[in-house]
Parts: structure tokens; C-alpha cells; sequence
């Protein structure tokens, strides 16, 4: 009788191997394996001309160095920064918490009729939501036609202010995602958690503070991860609207990595510097959950 049970076990889990082996197959092929390409080429000198197109040679961190000397490359790493900052962390994520909280509890008709409206923006994809800022704030958009009406001169702002409207564009579009997490997170606190604290003589600024947000940490620490990886990678948006210009004022690490891979044909350079992207979201997401005391 065991000799039959150890059997069925035994059959119960080779069916179960064999049913996820299509799917271990798919990771193996299209996840692990361009990570382990990724990390290769970037030792190397690939190039998409010349003699490094096919004679592949181990150049160590020859790339790396080539990097941190290079001046373009600390202005996008500091470019990177600053719209991570001012879109992830003040924008989307503080933005997106604040619309949460102003509709909670709120008429159901309400929220979806603004639900609507914010996830419009988010669900558009992003060669569009450049063409429509573009748009609005080129020199003849709608933007300057509203400062004429009011008497006010026009402002190139792709130009004057690249970098805020890049970063302004970037949080109108990702906002929507940000709502959502803290909406179903702000749904799920106990109402009787916030009500004992308010017998309890505290103030909805303290009830928020003490009682709310120490509840959806963890939201809080997922959506901040997610939203930082999301902007660490936005490329269309900004290369649609200034092209990482003008000059290099928004230039970031996408767009410095896609010229240095597709204009200057140096792919074993370009995939170093999606190495530092990748470092910079992991490192990013550790001082995250440590910074909210959540265990990794």
C-alpha cells in the first residue's frame, strides 16, 4: 500500500515537471537567456560595423572605464536622477497617493467617472502622449494660445524648460497607475482601526500619518518599485518630445545608451550602460524597503 502511494506521488510529480517544462523552456530561452547575453556583451567590443561586428573580442572593463570618463554620460546619469526623483518619487507616487485619498469613500459613480479620466492618460501609449504634449506646449500649441489670451508672451518651453516638461508629461501618464495601487490599498484599512484612533483624540492629519500610511507600507514600497523600474526605462516619451536635447539637457541613460548602441553602432558599450540602469532600479529598490523597514 505505501509502495503504491510512493508511486502515485512519484507519477504526480513528473506530470507536474512535465507540464511546466514549456514554460521553464520559454524563461530559459527569452528571460535568462538575453540576462546572461546582456552581461557578455558588455565585456566585450560588439559593434554593429567594422571588424567588431565580427571578430567578438573580451575587452574586460574596458567599456566601464570608457564610461565614467566619458562627460556625456555623467550628465545623463545625473539627468536620470533628477527625473526619476521629480517624476517617480514627487510625482506619480505622492500625486497618485493624494487622488487615492481624495476618493476614498467617495460617491462610486464619482470615482469611476475620475477613474475614467486618469487611466485615459495612463492607457495611451506613449508615442502618443509625447505627440499630444509636443502639441501643447510647442510654440504655436495650446498652452502658449492661452498665455496670448491672457495677455502673456509665449514661451518655448521644450526649449526653455525641456526637463520639466518631459517630467511634467511623464507624471501625467503614469499617475493613473500610482492611484490605483493606493485606491485598493486605502480600501482595504480597517475602518475600525481609523475610528478607535479618532476616539482616541487623534487629528485626520495623525489618523494619516500614524494609522493609514503604516497601514499600506507595503503598497506604498511595491508601487515605488514598480514606478521607478517604469521610469528608469522611459524612452519613447522623451526621445519623441526633445530627442534628449536640447543639447543634452534631457538626456538620460536610455536615451544615451540607444545612441551610443544604434547611432555610434557600439553595442557592447551601449548594453554596459543597461547594466548601470539595471544596478541603479536594484539599488533603488533596496533603500526603498529598507528606508520602510521591510524585510528583503
Amino acid at each position: 500500500m505505501q509502495t503504491n502511494r510512493s508511486a502515485k506521488r512519484d507519477y504526480t510529480a513528473l506530470r507536474s515537471v512535465l507540464f511546466l517544462f514549456p514554460a521553464w523552456l520559454l524563461l530559459l530561452v527569452f528571460f535568462a537567456g538575453p540576462i546572461l547575453l546582456t552581461f557578455y556583451f558588455a565585456f566585450t567590443n560588439l559593434s554593429l560595423t567594422g571588424a567588431a561586428a565580427q571578430n567578438i573580442q573580451f575587452v574586460g572593463f574596458q567599456n566601464f572605464a570608457a564610461m565614467f570618463q566619458d562627460p556625456n554620460f555623467r550628465i545623463s546619469m545625473v539627468n536620470t536622477i533628477l527625473f526619476l526623483l521629480a517624476s517617480a518619487v514627487l510625482g506619480q507616487q505622492i500625486l497618485g497617493f493624494i487622488l487615492a485619498l481624495l476618493m476614498k469613500e467617495r460617491n462610486p459613480t464619482f470615482r469611476r467617472l475620475i477613474g475614467i479620466i486618469v487611466i485615459a492618460g495612463w492607457v495611451t501609449p506613449e508615442i502618443v502622449v509625447a505627440f499630444c504634449w509636443v502639441a501643447f506646449l510647442s510654440d504655436n500649441g495650446t498652452l502658449n494660445a492661452i498665455l496670448g489670451y491672457a495677455g502673456l508672451q509665449p514661451v518655448a518651453w521644450l526649449y526653455t524648460f525641456p526637463m520639466v516638461s518631459v517630467i511634467v508629461a511623464n507624471i501625467w501618464h503614469g499617475t493613473a497607475f500610482s492611484m490605483m495601487v493606493f485606491q485598493a490599498a486605502l480600501d482595504d484599512v480597517p475602518k475600525t482601526i481609523e475610528e478607535a484612533a479618532v476616539i482616541d483624540g487623534a487629528s485626520r492629519f495623525q489618523v494619516l500619518t500614524r494609522v493609514v500610511i503604516p497601514t499600506v507600507k507595503g503598497s506604498i514600497v511595491t508601487n515605488m518599485i514598480l514606478v521607478t523600474l517604469q521610469t528608469l526605462g522611459v524612452f519613447t516619451l522623451i526621445y519623441a518630445m526633445t530627442g534628449g536635447g536640447p543639447g543634452t539637457a534631457t538626456q538620460t541613460l536610455p536615451i544615451f545608451m540607444y545612441n551610443q548602441a544604434f547611432v555610434n553602432y557600439q553595442l557592447g558599450y551601449g548594453t554596459a550602460i543597461s547594466l548601470i540602469l539595471l544596478l541603479i532600479g536594484i539599488l533603488a529598490s533596496l533603500v526603498y524597503m529598507r528606508s520602510m523597514n521591510v524585510k528583503v
